[in-house]
């Protein structure tokens, strides 16, 4: 069980001058108050569509340049936290594990803070810069279009669409083609969440993905449509120990607009 990549409200609060915290939430958020020590870092707006090596790794570079200037202590385990256990804080954790970084998600989030009697601060410092060193990337963590082209059609790899149900049948377009990457299992990325924002446990994720047939043998490679939900099913399936998770960060904003990507439209079946 992969639990140590969650940390509790109570275990932060006795931590944070020794942790790199970021608010991943707006900055208009964060200036109406964050966790003390916190760094703003709003991920939401940066987006790749093409993930054919040169545009990934460019992209990936000029991530890691802007955790630099945003004050990312890469020598820190670094803990990100958005409003609740959501897709903000789970994204920039994907990112770290691709770098190669010691990184956590505050479970949660602001709101757990708060409900826990922890104060808010307006208090902001020019934050400094720390050179993006020592990165180690687990390529293993990401699948580009084209290795999943690739291995579409193997039994050993399972497709994990994470976006909304209108989404994933075709009912809803936010590319030049609706529908979903062919053979894929549909699971909503709230599902991960329980009604007050937190991660579900450990065995309610594990009965949950397994009952839809997710399962820990395959290699699953989650998507959604810009690599933010399906960066939260990634988090919850390392979470229970899947060995083989990774994330499709071009998803659904790549493969929708690419007339050589297969798709299909899923049959609507009213017990799933």
């Amino acid at each position: 069980m992969e639990t140590k990549l969650l940390i509790s409200v109570d275990e932060l609060a006795g931590r944070l001058s020794q942790v790199s915290l970021i608010d991943t939430r707006s900055v208009h958020q964060f200036s109406a108050g964050h966790l003390p020590n916190a760094l703003s870092l709003d991920l939401f707006y940066l987006s790749l569509n093409d993930t054919r090596i040169e545009s990934f790794t460019s992209f990936m570079w000029t991530i890691a340049a802007l955790f630099s200037k945003r004050g990312v202590d890469f020598s820190k385990e670094i803990v990100f936290y958005d409003d609740i256990s959501g897709m903000r804080s789970a994204r920039g954790f994907w990112f770290c594990e691709y770098f190669g970084y010691t990184v956590r998600v505050l479970d949660g989030g602001v709101k757990s803070w708060i409900n826990n009697g922890h104060p808010l601060t307006r208090e902001t410092t020019e934050p400094p810069t720390f050179p993006a060193k020592n990165i180690s990337p687990n390529s293993c963590s990401h699948w580009s279009a084209d290795k999943i082209l690739q291995h579409l059609e193997d039994d050993d790899v399972l497709m994990l669409d994470t976006r909304s149900a209108d989404e994933h049948y075709g009912r809803v377009a936010r590319a030049q083609r609706a529908g979903s990457i062919p053979n894929s299992i549909h699971m909503e990325w709230t599902q991960n969440l329980t009604p007050d924002g937190y991660f579900k446990s450990v065995s309610d994720l594990k009965k949950m993905y397994q009952s839809a047939k997710v399962t820990a043998d395959k290699q699953i490679v989650c998507y959604c449509q810009g690599g933010y939900r399906s960066a939260h099913s990634y988090l919850a399936l390392r979470l229970i120990g899947y060995p083989r998770v990774s994330n499709y960060i071009g998803s659904w904003q790549e493969w929708g607009n690419r007339p050589d990507l297969p798709i299909e439209i899923p049959k609507y079946n009213e017990k799933v």
